[in-house]
């Protein structure tokens, strides 16, 4: 038995290790081994054995032309079993592309993970300058119209948690951080005029579930110039009718 803590802690380290070169995908289509490992900050020779395993599994295809990795068709396997029948993602897709037909702008859902929010979906406008959306985005809950939505109607014990910490990590002020959160459940909707992009503008609302529970935010992003306030006051009608019909939708 001796000897087991060491070879767990090493397996466990291998486990993370793996993880953090399949998270460099999330932003990149394709990384050579000199690449991961610099991002990962581990030795090549290291790096080069967990992606040998991580290929041989199917999470990883190597080009033997340019050397370079991407994502394997293992994870497609994984992720359409995560698009199931309640997935929201998959569930609200029609009502999102109808949405952008009608705002002509990208249309996006995102979730709260912690102390950020991802975009769990999204249907870029079809305008000829638009907002790109990539899914899977991850950006922090200190700004933009989406993160002040899922803040808003979060219970207030994990509301009081979440500022508390974004105070530490971003320096947000917590109290007029609170008095906009409620100024936002009093309206129904978010608004944010280039708090992370430049030139970038964009509204949100809650959508609930049957039960009342708030399962995404969903939000309309576009250039500044053309999502000006007025703009955004004459969508929210529109918006409130969409996820209320899109709630209707989710368990």
């Amino acid at each position: 038995m001796e000897g087991q803590p060491s070879e767990k802690k090493s397996t466990v380290r291998a486990v993370e290790r793996s993880l953090d070169i399949l998270m460099c995908f999330v932003d990149e289509t394709e990384l050579s081994l000199t690449e991961i490992a610099k991002r990962i900050a581990l030795h090549k020779s290291t790096v080069f054995r967990l992606l040998h395993t991580l290929e041989q599994k199917g999470f990883l295809i190597r080009n033997p032309e340019t050397e370079k990795y991407r994502l394997g068709y293992r994870i497609w396997e994984l992720s359409s079993n995560l698009m199931g029948l309640n997935d929201p993602a998959t569930l609200l897709l029609p009502e999102m592309e109808q949405l952008r037909d009608l705002l002509g702008e990208t249309i996006s859902l995102y979730v709260r993970d912690g102390y950020e929010r991802i975009r769990i979906q999204s249907v870029e406008g079809n305008q000829s300058i638009r907002r790109v959306a990539p899914i899977g985005a991850r950006m922090p809950l200190s700004v933009g119209a989406s993160s002040k939505i899922l803040l808003a109607y979060e219970d207030l014990i994990t509301k009081e948690s979440l500022l508390k910490q974004l105070e530490t990590l971003y320096g947000i002020n917590t109290n007029l951080f609170k008095q906009l959160l409620e100024k936002i459940k009093q309206n129904g909707y978010a608004t944010s005029f280039e708090e992370r992009e430049t030139g970038a503008a964009a509204i949100s609302v809650p959508i609930f579930n049957r039960s009342g529970k708030l399962v995404a935010a969903l939000s309309v992003s576009g250039p500044i110039n053309r999502l000006t306030l007025t703009k955004m006051k004459e969508m929210v009608p529109i918006l409130k009718e969409t996820a209320l019909n899109m709630g209707k939708k989710v368990r």
